[in-house]
């Protein structure tokens, strides 16, 4: 959950328990009770299981805590609220589209991977970026196809639905010029 270096050492949140560490990240979540109260009922239970003193947590040690968590939580929040919107604006565009802006996005992750990469020194994650284009290009290949598939399920139960017109619609003595303009409107041809 650290950043930044720790010289090699864990902080004392990560050497909790699971099941302290669990109620610990639930009261920062729920935020019914203040920090101050949650270390405390924290270092209660620390003290109940029988940890040693110095594994109780500070009041700096918790804030720290809640800060990156609250980071976490906020950049999680801020990612569904942006997948929402692009959901409802493009859930019903072709897939092309969806494909456009999705490698726009990765471009984006590119540039800021590089940006980073040149102001840090750091090297960028370009195998992760190009794992992910592998993986948009394979997502796409398989709409496609999918959408292919639709598409001749919807003719073959078109052209279903139009034979049998025609036999009500001749069995109902219909004319031959009723009858295929009424084949023509169930596959879409008129």
């Amino acid at each position: 959950m650290t950043d930044t270096p720790t010289r090699g050492r864990r902080s004392k949140v990560d050497l909790l328990p699971d099941d302290i560490r669990k109620r610990l990240d639930a009261g920062l979540r729920d935020g019914s009770i203040t920090q101050a109260e949650l270390l405390e009922e924290v270092n209660a239970l620390i003290k109940a299981a029988g940890l040693p003193e110095e594994q109780q947590l500070s009041r700096a040690g918790i804030n720290r805590y809640a800060t990156k968590m609250e980071a976490v939580g906020k950049s999680l929040r801020e990612m569904r609220e942006i997948t929402q919107v692009w959901t409802a604006e493009l859930g019903d565009k072709p897939t092309g589209e969806v494909t456009k802006l999705i490698l726009e996005m990765a471009r984006s992750q590119l540039f800021k991977a590089l940006l980073n990469e040149s102001e840090s020194g750091e090297a960028a994650d370009v195998g992760m970026i190009k794992e992910a284009m592998l993986a948009v290009q394979r997502l796409e290949s398989a709409a496609m196809a999918s959408h292919k598939r639709e598409k001749e399920i919807r003719k073959l139960f078109a052209e279903e639905a139009a034979n049998a017109a025609e036999k009500v619609a001749k069995s109902a003595g219909l004319t031959k010029a009723t009858v295929a303009q009424l084949k023509n409107e169930i596959l879409g041809i008129a």
